[in-house]
């Protein structure tokens, strides 16, 4: 029997051109989907569908790494309406429990739908016969039963990387008969928590009337299964550019930069108000304010990279971010010595080590999140068993990584306690809650969440042996 190819088709291409010599190379991030599938990819032959990142015709990319990249073109027009407009505006602030009001236009919709007819017909061009074709997350969601329609030979996995709503909030949306038919075009539909499942299951039996359970919907002579599969990271990667004598050295001398501290208290983000940046710079501010923090004695480290600037809802986030950290500094900062050091440019892998090397705290406290691999990026770094994790209750990554310190992020008066808590805590106790999360990482790392998400999907096991043997 013939393996079957793989074809990823996501939003973006994994890919930063802006190397010297006119060079592409696999971007990265911390944390997200390129974080996610690119120590996979690396190992077995596959093609990406996606868009380069700039507008206009597509352009021809060469393999890397030995896949093929595929793109997609988009318009200014496209990117606005689509990518900015209804993927953004509309699905990203719904799907997040609507912390942010959700902004619903008809002309964003007719380029949803037109982006994904694009990807659709690009992915049926490209996938072998039989191929198994993975589309990933909440840009591309009409995808599945486009693809079907023109290619019911191919078994169609979809993936969701955020959480996915309560029927209430999804009934919002003026398209959701649409959103929820392209959806079940899929064979697999991923989700990172069961309660994800669960709320799918329950809008396709309330919209559609459909029977549906946790695990598997009926739809006329076909059965979509559906599942919880926690999205996670290479484990070994991190733990090794972590031990590198580089990156020792560099986490060594920025904590000199930082005045030797007792305590380094870092955040990792995405300029984002789902993150929960200004609620954490509030409760910090006021554990200066209540000498509880000193700044002589504590650095707290906020790296917000920017996203998403030409929407709305970031624009106005940043300006507010940046006025708080200039408030606070100004309080409470000495001459050399700010109380919150800001950062919004990008780190690389390496650089990232050392940060997550040099945090005697990371606090990951996003309003809503579907995993936050930042969080486990921190806890793979902890090669000495150091370290205290303060993460998010709302977080997908809380069901797992239940020895950190969960908090609710609304609630700043006990974000203030878990904070002094992480950062009064023994050392002792401090290296059984990060053994046992250490310990929860290695079984269940990025080959684990492939190994099991392509099982499921492929039936006959061989991609995912193949994706992911050591």
């Amino acid at each position: 029997m013939r393996p079957r190819s793989l074809v990823v088709v996501a939003n973006r291409l994994p890919i930063d051109d802006s190397v010297p010599d006119g060079a592409c190379e696999w971007r990265r991030s911390p944390g997200g989907l390129v974080s996610a599938l690119h120590p996979l990819l690396r190992r077995q032959p596959a093609t990406w569908v996606g868009w380069a990142g700039r507008s206009g015709p597509a352009p021809s990319l060469p393999d890397i790494d030995g896949v093929r990249m595929v793109t997609v073109p988009l318009s200014d027009e496209d990117i606005r309406d689509h990518y900015e407009g209804f993927a953004n505006a509309t699905l990203w602030p719904l799907y997040h429990d609507a912390v942010e009001q959700p902004t619903y236009h008809r002309r964003w919709w007719e380029a949803y739908r037109r982006v994904n007819q694009r990807f659709a017909d690009a992915a049926a061009e490209v996938a072998d016969p039989e191929a198994v074709v993975w589309v990933q997350d909440y840009h591309l969601q009409l995808v599945p039963a486009m693809l079907r329609e023109r290619r019911p030979d191919v078994r169609i996995g979809f993936f969701l990387h955020v959480p996915f709503p309560p029927p209430e909030l999804f009934m919002q949306l003026p398209r959701r008969d649409a959103l929820l038919t392209g959806l079940l075009g899929a064979d697999l539909i991923g989700f990172q928590r069961p309660q994800a499942t669960h709320n799918f299951a329950q809008l396709a039996a309330r919209l559609f009337d459909l029977p549906a359970t946790d695990e598997r919907i009926t739809v006329g002579d076909r059965a979509v299964r559906t599942g919880a599969f926690p999205v996670s990271i290479d484990m070994a990667e991190m733990a090794t550019l972590a031990n590198q004598s580089e990156v020792i050295e560099r986490a060594r001398r920025w904590r000199g930069d930082l005045g030797h501290p007792r305590h380094v208290v870092l955040s990792v983000d995405r300029m984002d108000y789902t993150k929960g940046i200004e609620q954490r710079l509030k409760a910090y501010s006021e554990l200066l304010a209540d000498g509880r923090v000193k700044v002589h004695e504590t650095a707290l480290v906020q790296v917000a990279m920017p996203s998403r600037e030409r929407v709305g809802h970031y624009q106005v986030l940043r300006d507010r971010v940046e006025r708080e950290v200039g408030r606070i500094n100004g309080e409470f900062g000495r001459v050399g010595e700010p109380a919150v050091h800001y950062l919004t440019q990008p780190f690389n892998r390496a650089e990232l080590a050392a940060l997550y090397r040099v945090a005697d705290v990371l606090a990951a406290t996003p309003l809503r999140d579907g995993m936050n691999l930042v969080a486990k990026e921190y806890v793979a770094a902890r090669v000495d068993d150091t370290g205290a994790l303060l993460l998010s209750e709302f977080a997908g990554a809380a069901v797992e990584l239940t020895h950190a310190f969960l908090v609710n992020p609304h609630d700043l008066d006990g974000l203030k306690r878990t904070l002094l808590t992480a950062l009064q805590t023994p050392p002792a106790e401090l290296r059984i809650r990060m053994r046992a999360m250490r310990s929860h990482l290695r079984t269940h790392d990025i080959r684990a969440w492939a190994r099991a998400y392509l099982t499921a999907l492929d039936e006959t096991g061989g991609l995912a042996a193949r994706l992911t043997a050591d």
